[in-house]
């Protein structure tokens, strides 16, 4: 992923209240469910830290994520970048009310350093499929149950 590119977005609609979309993308035991099990601590809290370890392929990625904006039931942003590995970037969650029991999602990735070339999971096509996974379908399922 490189600036140059253009961001990521990723869009999708839920048969949800905001409320509960945004509860599913900022309390930290529903994104233990269809986020990263592995996520030791979230808040909603503009300056919070926080970083938990991934593997992929005997590949490390310690994802360390802050909290730069925080508009309560509405859009969340945080700075999001690996312990091991060169770049950086942001995620921004914006939530819109559709109807009564109707929101959708929408998040943009943007990069501001770019990422190593040589690292698959850097590549912008990995990177689409991963949020796309993420909100068509992990978050779908979720929020069904």
């Amino acid at each position: 992923m490189k600036v140059s590119e253009p961001p990521v977005v990723v869009s999708q609609t839920y048969d949800v209240r905001p409320e509960k979309l945004w509860s599913a993308i900022t309390n930290i035991d529903e994104m233990r469910i269809w986020y990263f099990d592995t996520i030791e601590d979230f808040k909603p809290t503009v300056g919070f830290k926080t970083s938990f370890l991934i593997e992929n392929e005997g590949r490390l990625f310690t994802h360390q994520w802050e909290v730069k904006e925080v508009v309560e039931g509405k859009r969340i942003k945080y700075q999001w970048n690996y312990k091991e590995h060169e770049g950086d970037s942001y995620v921004l969650f914006e939530i819109n009310e559709i109807a009564k029991t109707q929101s959708s999602l929408t998040l943009s990735c943007i990069v501001e350093k770019d990422y190593p070339d040589h690292i698959p999971e850097f590549d912008r096509s990995s990177c689409v499929a991963g949020w796309e996974y993420f909100l068509k379908e992990r978050l779908v399922d979720y929020l069904k149950k």
